[in-house]
């Protein structure tokens, strides 16, 4: 079975001085997941409540990105303790897919 894994972040979240979305596409790449990608929001809110739109020039770049990663449960299991080796704190889902080609 696939997971499909997906990390919720604000758009200008930074870790190691990249922004975090890249960060994790990169680590992603480098743990040899084989595809990833990050979507920007146009609108969101999270765990504080606080309405993000693009419209709204004091809040640029704060948007939500979603990074997303179909892989294995071995990736995935890599990535995450990666992540939690380093303490980071990252909301993220993890869901059970069926993923092919017809």
């Amino acid at each position: 079975m696939m997971n499909m894994l997906n990390f919720y972040v604000s758009e200008k979240q930074k870790h190691s001085g990249k922004l975090l979305y890249e960060w994790l596409l990169e680590e992603g790449r480098a743990l040899g997941i084989t595809g990833g990608s990050a979507f920007r929001a146009i609108s969101g809110y999270g765990r504080h409540g606080r309405m993000h739109e693009e419209g709204f020039f004091e809040l640029a770049g704060e948007l939500p990105v979603k990074v997303e990663f179909i892989l294995d449960d071995e990736h995935a299991e890599k990535l995450l303790a990666l992540l939690r080796d380093m303490n980071m704190r990252i909301f993220f889902m993890r869901t059970q897919i069926e993923a092919g080609t017809v």
